[in-house]
């Protein structure tokens, strides 16, 4: 295990920066994921934490060492790929003892160590097979485990899933966390899907163009973005954005299922404790237990989050409610955060739903 620790540290290819100083701290034993869409700079971070890249300027620091100028093989680290970068030709057991024998490993300590690896991640009746007679997700096991015989300071993973279905890919997810907390080890983890970085980081790194633009644990990030940019990549769908009531320097923000969609007969409820806008349902999405709507308004399309039991017509007039305690505001020009903004408790409100 070993933390990690970059300062400064930039990436520029020609005459582009794609990592521009970014400052971070992963904590030893934490599952840390940088997230983003893409060309924000998340792999070439995580590549140059591997020594893959190198550094245009700043530190990196794994442990109590700086690495900047260490070779790939002698960071201590483990990289587990995207497409895998399985040997066709050797079989899994081969696969996963290829890097202790280039150590020098003895053949009884290798396959002590292959077999105590394989029996972790559940490959000990596939050591013969060859990865064209594996599954996806049994290929990524051999991947991972090629990884963890190494037992690294750091398991670096450059969107691992990625190449996987809908399904595999929600069970590589489960096996993964569960693998982490079993190893106790550090792991920085790249994707850009948020609800991967949701559902496995207990720390996770937003990334834009090359900067961070929040750190923060899962639910914080959702309840507590600093920024638009935060407050409309994370979360799906996202965050509402609407101009705000009277001030043309700040926009507003409500998450989808903190709105109320009430008939257009209801009286609308003082303003002192919630926003009401006016529109009509142009769309509908059955989600299972939740439903989408999209309501066209005069200040533009929202999206509310409802259950599917509580259906409403098409192209109805409706009012779309939402508390001042659920409504965030945030700089037009700068996209920082302004303030939560508060108001009195939500009122029963007469006449219920649509």
């Amino acid at each position: 295990m070993a933390r990690v620790e970059l300062n400064q540290i930039t990436k520029g290819f020609q005459n582009q920066t794609v990592v521009k100083g970014v400052n971070l701290v992963i904590p030893d034993g934490s599952f840390t994921v940088l997230v983003g869409p893409s060309g924000c700079g998340k792999s070439t971070t995580l590549r140059m934490i591997a020594g893959l890249e190198s550094v245009t300027s700043g530190e990196i620091q794994i442990g109590d060492q700086v690495v900047n100028q260490l070779p790939p093989g002698k960071r201590d680290v483990a990289m587990v790929f995207q497409n895998y970068a399985l040997y066709p030709t050797m079989n899994v057991y081969d696969n996963i003892a290829y890097g202790l024998r280039n150590r020098g490993t003895s053949k009884k300590d290798c396959k002590i160590l292959v077999e105590e690896i394989a029996e972790i991640v559940g490959l000990t009746p596939y050591l013969k097979r060859k990865p064209s007679q594996l599954s996806g997700g049994q290929r990524q096991r051999v991947a991972l485990a090629r990884a963890m015989v190494k037992k690294p300071k750091v398991f670096l993973m450059d969107e691992p899933l990625s190449n996987l279905d809908a399904k595999l890919r929600n069970q590589m997810r489960v096996e993964l966390t569960s693998l982490h907390k079993q190893l106790g080890s550090t792991f920085i983890y790249v994707t850009h899907d948020q609800v991967e970085a949701m559902t496995m980081g207990d720390q996770i790194v937003v990334m834009s163009e090359g900067n961070i633009m929040q750190v923060a644990a899962p639910m914080d990030l959702y309840q507590e973005p600093e920024n638009l940019f935060v407050a409309q990549f994370i979360g799906s769908p996202a965050m509402n954005i609407i101009p705000s009531e009277n001030d043309s320097q700040t926009l507003w923000g409500f998450r989808p299922e903190k709105a109320l969609i009430m008939s257009d007969a209801v009286t609308t409820v003082s303003t002192n404790e919630m926003i009401t806008l006016r529109g009509s349902i142009v769309s509908r999405e059955i989600l299972g237990a939740d439903s989408l709507y999209y309501v066209e308004t005069g200040k533009g399309r929202v999206v509310v989050k409802m259950d599917t039991d509580q259906t409403v017509e098409l192209q109805t007039s409706v009012q779309v409610c939402v508390p001042y305690s659920h409504i965030y505001e945030f700089d037009r020009d700068s996209g920082n955060r302004v303030q939560r903004r508060e108001g009195k408790p939500a009122p029963t409100l007469a006449g219920g739903m649509v």
